[in-house]
């Protein structure tokens, strides 16, 4: 049925592009009506769904592409693989949606959509009309926390009756089996039949009371022709219990000596699943516990100027331009520049770093931040969604929902699983039917019953989003941000790591390295004049002198002067000053001496060599460079460690570049290169090697982190290089790189675990339950073991995960193993 859909478009401008968006929408098959309006860069196509994709491609190849759009989903009662791959099916077959992605630990579904084509709502409500009550999520709020809780509490609640109304059952029986007088002593006593009956009427109360979730979930299911993992509990308990309860009310039916109830099964099973769902919805609580704690270092209030006076507000009340006024002490509540006071601030649950940063007038505070034992008064400049914390808090769940590359192959495996587990339950039951010994019936209910419960979908849909839940959480304590999830991926299969120079294996700002004297001079002394005629200028190096000088008092310079390309001078204190160049000097005549060697060992080792003079007499060589951060060379190091081939591409000389490759050990350096020849460079590393990850800052390294196989941009950066990343640290140091390497392997070494454990266990298990080991040591896998083990396959799957939040990055990073080595 064509739908009319209203799409807004990118690019257009004139009257032109309106005619050219009208022919390729008129000429694209399956659209009867399209309208396009220049004034709100949209266009109205009347069409089938299923020709959006076409208008997709062929718009975005026109120029015109169509604005997407992300929304977030909660989605409850999935329980399995199975329920993820129906909720992504539901999802992809609505109109306008581009990409969807469920997570079955979050219990969220991420979409991409085309933006008017279709809602947030409209989605919601096509996932709830499929058996899963759907609704739009909320960023880092409490209300998914508060769901999880009720949730536990629910499911506390009826394993405890469940399990109060099987145990008289199962100890009756289980007793029986290895004290005969039990059995002997309830026949004398209340009778076989009413022990059946007892036990008919304990079980079917806990099936339609406790269990009850898994037959309105798992019938229906079945009834859709998409069964899950409550539509093999469901039909395991119930054909358990309707075996048993024909046994006891239809008795002649059944052969003589073959008449045996399993109430017991069917009741232990129930309470072995809801532990098991009550034990994984405890360990899934614990792997968002770094989302817990970010959202947590918000505070509830600030104080705010209000008519005058400081007054606690709540922190939704607080506005953009407001003064806050900080405790010593308390946490900061937005993101601001402070107006009054000099504190230190404790910056570590942001960006990883131990050391209080100093804060004073015109410094940047963020929200959750903790000051230090002075009071400040900031100026808020950002709040609610746009503070630093809550764009955190959105990356980590974003990258947390995520789904990788590998996963691609257990949701082939998982779409299969369930219905493939019941031909097998089926096929089970024939064959003991037909070939088992006697009593065959009740030999081929056990099997088939133990089959359909001890598979296990739920681990192998657990497997994959548990470790990243945990992996990009444990990142982000460890201030790394996964923006994109396949990043996790793609980071381990990385072979060589590209640097950019400036910012990121240095300061980034030019800082006085060397100053020797000539013989008889005083440093001090030297320093104080030659800063005090570099302080006329705004030259780069000449603030950096300047900043050495630190806070002495600097005299007054008359007659200053600056000799384009060669330095500057100037008369202070009476005596006339020049700082400059080697050529500088020579012009004016005045000899090195032995101070030309030390400036050429500047330059050898990537230093801007200076002299100056004094009354015309050599007394100093200056070296100016930007300074290697302290941490780079132990980076450098901890990369190799990975058995990463690091390389350097700067814009900087290929002196200077390769002074610094010598100092650092890099193996590989390309310089003077521009923006797009970054880019070049990148595209040469991935020919010869393989897959590149590019670290930068800059603006001018946007095209090289977008074109790199994974970007990781130094939060000190810009804007422009975090959004052109697919990994942003969120301190200035390089060993935040060395920790997303090593959280991006240990991450899917947990995974490829988990997988292993899944797969392993219902490949070993399945043929068990099945009475494979019958024939060979006359025993079979009780039901109720079947459960048991079902539940604790899951529960191990997450356990593993979880081992991700004891993670330790620097004894990894030294313990690592080289490319090609077992892990």
């Amino acid at each position: 049925m064509a739908q009319t859909y209203r799409l807004s478009l990118t690019g257009m401008s004139c009257a032109s592009c309106v005619g050219r968006v009208e022919r390729v929408v008129g000429a694209t098959e399956g659209v009867t009506d399209a309208v396009v309006n220049l004034a709100t860069e949209s266009v109205s196509v009347t069409a089938q769904p299923s020709v959006l994709p076409v208008l997709v491609q062929k718009l975005s190849e026109a120029g015109y592409p169509i604005v997407q759009a992300q929304t977030r989903l909660q989605v409850d009662g999935m329980t399995c693989a199975s329920c993820v791959g129906r909720v992504e099916r539901v999802l992809l077959a609505q109109g306008g949606v581009v990409a969807a992605s469920v997570n079955l630990a979050t219990q969220t579904a991420t979409v991409t959509y085309l933006e008017g084509a279709v809602q947030p709502a409209a989605l919601a409500k096509a996932v709830t009309a499929a058996g899963y009550e759907t609704h739009e999520a909320q960023s880092g709020g409490t209300a998914n926390t508060e769901r999880k809780a009720r949730e536990e509490k629910a499911l506390i609640r009826a394993t405890l009756i469940a399990g109060a109304l099987t145990l008289p059952v199962f100890l009756g029986e289980m007793l029986g089996h290895f004290i005969p007088g039990v059995h002997h002593w309830i026949a004398r006593t209340i009778g076989l039949q009413t022990s059946w009956l007892i036990q008919f009427v304990l079980i079917t109360l806990v099936m339609i009371g406790p269990g009850l979730r898994f037959y309105q979930k798992g019938l229906p299911a079945l009834m859709r022709a998409a069964p899950d993992m409550n539509s093999l509990v469901a039909i395991g308990t119930l054909a358990a219990w309707g075996y048993s309860t024909l046994a006891l009310f239809m008795p002649s039916i059944f052969p003589q000596g073959t008449r045996a109830v399993y109430f017991e099964a069917a009741g232990v099973i129930v309470v072995l699943s809801l532990l098991g769902r009550l034990l994984e919805a405890r360990a899934k609580g614990r792997t968002g516990a770094a989302i817990k704690r970010l959202v947590g270092l918000q505070p509830a209030t600030a104080s705010v100027l209000r008519d005058g006076a400081f007054v606690e507000v709540p922190l939704t009340a607080v506005l953009s331009g407001d003064e806050v006024q900080l405790r010593p002490g308390a946490r900061v509540a937005v993101d601001g520049i402070v107006t009054t006071g000099r504190s230190f601030v404790d910056e570590s649950m942001i960006s990883g770093e131990p050391v209080p940063v100093e804060k004073t007038e015109g410094a940047e505070v963020i929200g959750g931040t903790i000051n230090g034992t002075s009071a400040l008064t900031f100026r808020a400049t950002a709040v609610g969604a746009d503070t630093v914390l809550a764009q955190i808090i959105a990356m980590v769940e974003n990258a947390q929902g995520a789904k990788l590359p590998i996963q691609s192959m257990v949701d082939r495996i998982t779409g299969v699983f369930v219905p493939v587990v019941m031909g097998i339950a089926a096929l089970t039951v024939l064959i003991w039917l037909v070939f088992g010994p006697d009593p065959a019936l009740g030999l081929a209910l056990v099997s088939g019953v133990s089959v359909l419960i001890i598979a296990c979908p739920c681990a192998m849909g657990l497997a994959t989003p548990t470790s990243i839940m945990v992996g990009t959480g444990r990142a982000a304590e460890l201030g790394v941000l996964f923006r994109k999830g396949d990043a996790l991926q793609g980071l381990q299969d990385a072979e060589v790591i590209a640097l950019d120079k400036t910012g990121t294996l240095t300061a980034g700002q030019p800082a006085l390295t060397s100053l020797v004297l000539a013989q008889g001079w005083d440093r001090d002394e030297v320093l104080r004049f030659v800063a005090a005629v570099e302080a006329q200028s705004e030259h780069p190096i000449a603030r950096a002198i300047v900043r050495a000088a630190g806070k002495a008092e600097l005299p007054t310079v008359d007659a200053f002067d600056t000799v384009t390309g060669m330095g500057a001078r100037g008369t202070v204190d009476g005596r006339s000053v020049l700082v400059g160049a080697d050529r500088f000097m020579a012009q004016e005549g005045i000899g090195l001496g032995s101070l030309a060697d030390v400036g050429h060992g500047l330059a050898r080792d990537g230093a801007t060599p200076l002299f100056a003079a004094i009354d015309g007499q050599i007394v100093a060589a200056i070296g100016v460079s930007d300074p290697i951060k302290p941490e780079t060379p132990a980076a450098i190091q901890a990369f190799q460690a990975l058995g990463l081939k690091v390389a350097m591409i700067t814009g900087d000389n290929q002196l200077t570049a390769d002074a610094i490759a010598r100092r650092l050990g890099i193996d590989h350096v390309v310089a003077e290169v521009m923006p797009s020849g970054k880019v070049a460079a990148l595209e040469a590393l991935r020919a010869a090697n393989g897959r590149v990850a590019f670290v930068g800052d800059g603006i001018n390294d946007a095209p090289a982190l977008a074109a790199a196989d994974t970007g990781i941009a130094i939060g000190t950066g810009t804007d422009v290089a975090i959004e052109a990343a697919d990994v942003v640290l969120m301190s200035g140091a390089l060993t935040g790189a060395v920790n997303a390497f090593a959280i991006s392997r240990a991450t899917m070494r947990n995974i490829k675990q988990n997988l292993f454990w899944a797969f392993a266990y219902n490949a070993a298990l399945i043929p068990v339950a099945a009475g494979i080991l019958y024939p060979v040591t006359g025993t079979f896998l009780s039901p109720m073991l079947a459960a048991g083990a079902m539940a604790m396959s899951s529960v191990f799957v997450i356990s593993n995960a979880l081992r991700l939040r004891r993670f330790a990055p620097a004894a990894y990073a030294l313990t690592a193993p080289q490319k090609g080595e077992n892990p």
